[in-house]
């Protein structure tokens, strides 16, 4: 299922590495926590940030926030 907002379509699997990495949790543990690797999440973040314009994980968990979705 994947949400759309702003014309942006995220999965819930994409909002759970972003609630992950919201709580302060490293990349590597994130991967652990949903049984990838650290750069499978990296690529997946990449990914995500190419999709809703921003730069870094950090504001890619901003714009999450921001519009409630973590």
């Amino acid at each position: 299922m994947e949400v759309l907002t702003e014309g942006v379509e995220l999965s819930h699997a994409d909002l759970a590495l972003l609630s992950e990495l919201a709580k302060g949790v490293t990349v590597d543990r994130v991967g652990r926590r949903l049984d990838i690797s650290g750069r499978t999440v990296r690529r997946r973040l990449r990914g995500i940030c190419d999709r809703i314009g921003v730069a870094t994980a950090i504001e890619a968990v901003a714009w999450a926030a921001r519009r409630q979705l973590i």
